[in-house]
């Protein structure tokens, strides 16, 4: 130890030092010294952007997005115009994806049609959030005989048969857009409900939570500044999930004739309608609603597998 401590005085000032200046092996670990540090949720958008299929799974709703809202402009034909001399046309560069029986144009029909799944599974999901991150914030947070009676209830809920509340509601309000999406609403946020309450669960133990309610801060407050932010990661995966479950819910019932009606567009009312004519041979009237109902479930799935591993803590090295 003396013998290096007089070297190291002994070294000339235009000599680095090699004792007390680290060695840096290459140009990615000389970046990773100076790069500040990076925020939960930019960290978590890096880590997603190298999930290759999630990212083509984002990328591909967003084409499905801007398809929906700029679509029929492109087009020259509209969602009702009729042309029964052009019945059942294959694809073409005048029809896209070919005409139905009343010779509508199916591209234009599309559009319209991921408009209303898009809507329903945004709108089933923001209902979701409100009505389970509340309910399931309360019951975890309250704890005891509250959180026994609140999730008893939702046990009830959940137990109930998903079609027969649909029918129900039906026979009570009519088919209709406003019809599904409340059935969708009545249990859809039972799932929503128990992941919340879970983590709060575990978040409200932490000491910044029970500093919180030592300087008594009220309950509102300290769900909505120090429990929410906290579990917005499986909210966030949840909601993903929520989404084409809500859409394949939209295209089911339609299908069975217990959501949109005609003469509106829908994937379920235009799969019900190629059904029976894919024996004559039309089959660009089948293919082009179920092919859009896969590839939108697909790629949400995809996107929401792709957020948990981005949001884990657990995943992170």
């Amino acid at each position: 130890m003396e013998l290096r401590k007089q070297e190291a005085q002994n070294i000339s000032p235009d000599v680095p030092n090699e004792w007390f200046v680290p060695k840096v092996r290459n140009k990615q670990e000389a970046e990773a010294v100076v790069r500040p540090s990076l925020s939960y949720w930019q960290d978590s958008w890096h880590r997603l952007l190298k999930n290759k299929l999630a990212m083509a799974g984002l990328i591909f709703l967003l084409f499905l997005a801007l398809l929906a809202i700029f679509g029929p402009i492109f087009s020259s034909h509209t969602v009702e115009s009729q042309k029964l001399a052009e019945q059942n046309l294959p694809p073409s560069s005048k029809y896209w994806f070919g005409t139905d029986d009343l010779g509508r144009d199916v591209f234009i029909r599309t559009c319209y049609g991921a408009r209303i799944s898009l809507f329903v599974g945004l709108m089933a999901a923001l209902i979701d959030f409100i009505i389970g991150v509340v309910y399931g914030g309360l019951s975890g947070y309250k704890g005891g005989r509250t959180d026994n009676l609140m999730m008893r209830f939702v046990e009830i809920l959940y137990g109930l048969p998903y079609l027969l509340v649909v029918i129900l509601v039906m026979v009570v309000i009519g088919p209709g857009l406003t019809t599904i999406i409340l059935a969708l609403s009545i249990t859809g946020w039972v799932g929503m409900a128990r992941i919340v309450r879970g983590q709060v669960l575990q978040i409200k133990n932490y000491e910044f939570v029970l500093a919180s309610k030592t300087f008594g801060t009220k309950t509102a407050r300290i769900i909505r500044k120090n429990l929410l932010p906290n579990t917005m990661g499986p909210i966030i995966v949840q909601m993903t999930l929520t989404i084409p479950s809500a859409i394949f819910a939209e295209a089911f019932l339609s299908f069975i004739g217990l959501g949109i009606q005609a003469p509106h567009a829908s994937w379920g009312v235009m799969a019900n309608d190629g059904l029976s004519t894919i024996l004559s041979g039309y089959w660009w009237r089948l293919f082009f609603p179920t092919m859009f109902i896969s590839l939108t479930m697909f790629a949400f799935n995809v996107l929401g597998d792709g957020l948990q591993d981005a949001l884990d803590p657990k995943l992170r090295r």
